[in-house]
């Protein structure tokens, strides 16, 4: 419980309106801001006081919602999600430090040169990693991903490409993924190749669906400026003009990943993606991103961007059903 004599920040926001989008349906962000910082956040019409033990944590927090206030002047939706991981980071007490450890630094992660603007939305990065990742993108030809499931590591690279595309910076998108056998033979399901390849392309159909609409990704696939397949196909090609991206890269043997790092011709840039610890290659297999990790660090024109648990986003009770089902694993663990 906060002192009487604790420290306080007033703030006054002069837009009626987006101050109650700020504080959200029925106070409902300034709540969620309370429950994770510990600093009491109470509003009267257009005025937000903050107040906490901390000077420190409370004059960082007053800045992060002057951020988000300046979010909002933009057309940008302010929600609980998109303030997690900031909030995450200022309550932190006793932890290692971080690279990102300046209010300077929290600033930036809502710099409207960190979003990424698709024809049916705005993107914006919600963790400091995914801030870095789209940073070593838009400055760099070639760029890994490294990270578990849910970081959004394939979305954010798919964004930048469409974004280029619209942009002219390049003539056409090229999206692929090796198709691993997990449980069934390809040999053994109806169709054709394309056919039998496209369920493990759909989450790259997803996407770019998602930032241009069905239409208009079925029109420009149609017309080849967008071209989704598989990583058999890239073999003997050079890819001019091209934004690239090799998903599930932990997948590739390192012959395949040779193959495609050597696909990227002039005026191209290319993005790898992958969990480095979820490789459903045959046991024994070497996988092609764990190697280039080791051959190609410190090479030059190339940058890694590593994601861990903290840069996964999800919904609020797909934390609370993991965090249930380790607790019950546990005690069987240790029997």
């Amino acid at each position: 419980m906060t002192a009487k004599n604790a420290y306080s920040r007033k703030l006054l926001f002069d837009d009626a309106d987006k101050a109650r989008d700020l504080f959200g349906p029925h106070n409902a962000n300034l709540a969620f801001v309370a429950e994770k910082t510990g600093i009491s956040a109470d509003s009267r019409s257009q005025t937000l006081t903050l107040k906490g033990d901390d000077p420190k944590l409370v004059d960082q927090l007053a800045e992060v919602m002057v951020e988000l206030y300046a979010m909002l002047g933009k057309g940008l939706q302010v929600l609980p999600r998109d303030i997690e991981p900031v909030l995450k980071h200022l309550s932190r007490k006793g932890a290692t430090p971080s690279p990102h450890d300046s209010s300077k630094d929290v600033k930036k992660l809502f710099h409207e040169d960190s979003s990424v603007v698709t024809p049916k939305k705005t993107i914006t990065p919600r963790t400091f990693t995914q801030r870095d990742y789209l940073s070593a993108i838009r400055t760099n030809d070639l760029v890994f991903g490294i990270g578990p499931a849910g970081t959004g590591k394939t979305y954010l690279a798919v964004a930048m490409a469409v974004g280029d595309l619209l942009a002219r910076r390049v003539k056409r998108l090229v999206l692929t993924r090796p198709a691993v056998e997990a449980g069934e033979k390809l040999g053994f399901l109806p169709g054709d190749l394309m056919e039998k390849v496209n369920p493990y392309l759909r989450p790259l159909y997803d996407a770019l669906n998602d930032m241009l609409g069905f239409q208009r990704v079925n029109e420009m696939i149609a017309e080849g400026v967008i071209e989704v397949a598989p990583l058999a196909f890239m073999r003997g090609r050079t890819l001019n003009d091209a934004f690239i991206i090799l998903d599930e890269a932990q997948n590739t043997t390192p012959e395949q990943m040779k193959m495609f790092l050597t696909r990227l011709g002039f005026g191209s840039k290319a993005v790898v993606t992958g969990d480095a610890t979820q490789s459903d290659l045959p046991k024994g297999v070497l996988s092609g991103l764990n190697e280039a990790r080791k051959i190609l660090t410190g090479v030059s024109g190339l940058f890694f961007v590593y994601f861990t648990e903290e840069d996964v986003i999800r919904h609020p009770l797909v934390g609370r059903i993991v965090q249930a089902y380790e607790r019950h694993t546990e005690p069987s663990e240790k029997n």
